[in-house]
């Protein structure tokens, strides 16, 4: 008989394979391991170069990791000329923690590129964020939360994109239980922060969503609109919570992607494109 070898589990392999082209570096420093970001570089980028970025939050409700979600997202910012970012948070499953480490860690991580935005060749007034489900309540963190002073962000995102977003997490929301106490899970929706002078947004949401129904996110919306804010959704009949995944619909995939970049084109994040792109 030949020897047994041991290869690594599915999942492992695969997640290495995405990542393959990623830079990772370390942003912050836990009791329990470092939180990663992973960056795609464009393939022409130079270290003197000044870059557009589109930070990315993965879903999973702040449980497990799903750090490899959006690579395909990243990928296609990156061919786009932008620097893109899959950005890893505290999960209970390794950390025992919940939504309000994780916030505080897309924000954490939101400051640091920007403190290193000239080694990492980044223009700071051109960050992005974009984030799903859970993950799309940390991308709206980073830009609805005051700091403790009570003033707006210190670091707001220039934009944000969000794929089937967790809005609400008042006490009616099952992902209330998530938080502490009822107090800091309100203190913390999205729909509960909405004020004027917010960054432009883009939502993609399924009609179909049985994990966050479509109604709250429509509410949210004209909410925001309401407040003279730039926020568009764009909904997806009877697509259902994942629609937008690459590896749920390649279609459904390329039609969100074409809206996101429109929309950042539009607010000045990614260049347009080249007629020979086309």
């Amino acid at each position: 008989m030949s020897d047994l070898v041991r290869v690594p589990p599915i999942g492992e392999a695969r997640e290495r394979e995405l990542l393959k082209h990623a830079v990772t570096y370390a942003y912050r420093e836990t009791s329990a391991s470092p939180l990663h970001a992973h960056f795609f570089f464009p393939s022409d980028f130079r270290q003197d170069d000044r870059r557009p970025t589109v930070v990315f939050f993965h879903g999973g409700f702040w449980d497990t990791s799903m750090r490899t979600q959006f690579a395909p997202h990243c990928n296609q910012i990156a061919s786009r000329g932008a620097i893109a970012v899959a950005a890893e948070t505290r999960l209970f499953s390794t950390h025992q923690t919940g939504p309000l480490e994780a916030i505080d860690d897309a924000r954490s991580l939101l400051l640091w590129i920007t403190v290193h935005a000239e080694q990492l060749g980044i223009n700071p007034t051109r960050i992005a964020v974009a984030g799903a489900a859970g993950g799309g309540l940390l991308a709206l963190s980073t830009a609805m939360l005051p700091d403790p002073s009570g003033e707006p962000p210190a670091v707001p995102p220039a934009a944000v994109v969000l794929f089937s977003p967790l809005v609400d997490t008042t006490p009616r929301s099952p992902y209330a239980d998530r938080f502490p106490d009822p107090k800091s899970a309100k203190a913390h929706s999205p729909n509960k922060l909405i004020r004027k002078d917010l960054p432009p947004s883009i939502i993609f949401h399924g009609k179909a969503d049985r994990v966050i129904p479509f109604d709250s996110v429509n509410k949210f919306a004209r909410t925001m609109t309401r407040k003279r804010n730039q926020c568009e959704l764009v909904d997806f009949e009877k697509a259902e919570h994942s629609f937008f995944n690459f590896n749920v619909s390649e279609q459904n995939f390329e039609l969100t992607m074409g809206a996101a970049d429109r929309f950042l084109v539009d607010h000045g994040i990614l260049d347009p494109r080249g007629d020979d792109e086309f």
